[in-house]
């Protein structure tokens, strides 16, 4: 493809941030002339893009959080749909984000622009009419996991599955030793860690749990010691007020969740993307989850997937118990990961598969995706 290459893109938080950078890379070493405009965080303007207002303004979580904003948000979105069409990009690229980016790609689309949607949003999930929208607003999905791929072949959107980049940079074997030893913790004896996820609504709900089961576990084995990483400050001190008066053999680390996972035996983890990273480091799990009460009845109902957690989507079996709402006793949570300490190899088997599907170089596999689409 001779001549300059016109590259825009959209990226929300920082996330997408990672992801961005990495496309962006593997662009430039197949194409030498490329010019990248939109918006992106710290790595994507290390790679040469000049964004055009920071991406902190569009990362916003929850829905009052949003509507705060939403005057900003749909102003931004309106000055970059017609600064865009204005310098014609060759493509244009939004990465996550959907609520922002798909009508973003649905009106450049409209004005000749070739679109490409980075990460599937869970449409197979709920809300499965978003797919129509995807439809006609998207040249190409590039989806990071092998289920999202085949749900958008059934709907007819053309799709690439390029694997997923945690998998490319988490080892297919880690050192459980070595990171005993980084976190100066006891290199014997059973270590659970606890990772009741990273924002404060999931750790109030599930933080005293996980510290109940914990204590139960230890009633069991008293040579077991615990890891709990916080995803911030303001997370370990709401953690740290959950401990007072407990007599726990319990670490708090600040962030470190990779390298709590590395060490461990087993997890006890809430529903999200870190049951995907525990997956990668073969660790046995138990996932739990409780939602607002009014909430889980109404995605009881919206909710069109048999599981919650990614291990059982990519798996597209129970491979890891799943506790949600009434079912997380602290007792329960015990009588399942108990068994996963001495027996959790049919679990890390199926998860050294998945490992290996979704190890393919995503940043690579997503270029060579756009570049083939731009061929056409």
């Amino acid at each position: 493809m001779p001549g300059k290459l016109r590259v825009a893109l959209v990226a929300g938080e920082a996330s997408g941030d990672i992801l961005g950078a990495g496309l962006m890379q593997a662009l430039k070493a197949r194409h030498p002339d490329i010019e990248f405009m939109g918006v992106g965080g710290p790595l994507m303007e290390a790679q040469g893009l000049v964004s055009e207002f920071p991406m902190e303004r569009l990362a916003v979580m929850g829905l009052v959080e949003v509507l705060g904003r939403l005057r900003e948000l749909l102003g931004r979105r309106k000055q970059l749909i017609q600064t865009l069409i204005e310098r014609k990009p060759d493509v244009f690229i939004g990465i996550d984000a959907p609520d922002f980016n798909l009508t973003l790609e649905l009106k450049l689309r409209q004005a000749g622009i070739k679109t490409v949607h980075y990460v599937s949003p869970s449409v197979w999930a709920w809300r499965q009419k978003r797919v129509l929208k995807i439809r006609e607003g998207c040249d190409l999905m590039l989806t990071l996991l092998p289920f999202e791929a085949r749900f958008y072949e059934e709907k007819g959107v053309p799709v690439r599955f390029v694997g997923h980049p945690l998998a490319d940079t988490i080892p297919l074997h880690a050192d459980k030793a070595q990171a005993r030893a980084e976190l100066a913790l006891p290199g014997d004896g059973p270590l659970v860690a606890l990772m009741p996820g990273s924002r404060g609504g999931e750790v109030g709900r599930l933080g005293e749990l996980f510290l109940d089961a914990a204590q139960r576990l230890l009633a069991v084995r008293p040579d077991m010691r615990f890891v709990l990483p916080c995803a911030n400050a303001t997370r370990r001190a709401q953690l740290e007020v959950m401990l007072a008066g407990r007599e726990l053999p319990l670490t708090l680390l600040d962030g470190q969740s990779h390298r709590a996972l590395a060490a461990c035996d087993a997890v006890l983890i809430a529903s999200g993307t870190a049951t995907l990273e525990a997956l990668l480091y073969k660790r046995p799990m138990v996932v739990a989850y409780r939602l607002a009460g009014l909430t889980y009845w109404i995605l009881k109902r919206l909710v069109k997937s048999p599981y919650v957690s990614l291990p059982n989507l990519l798996a597209q079996r129970l491979l890891v118990p799943e506790l949600l709402q009434d079912a997380a006793t602290p007792q329960a949570l015990v009588d399942h990961l108990l068994p996963l300490l001495e027996g959790g190899e049919a679990q890390t088997q199926g998860f050294d598969d998945i490992h290996r599907t979704l190890r393919r170089d995503a940043s690579n596999q997503a270029a060579d995706g756009v570049l083939a689409l731009l061929a056409k």
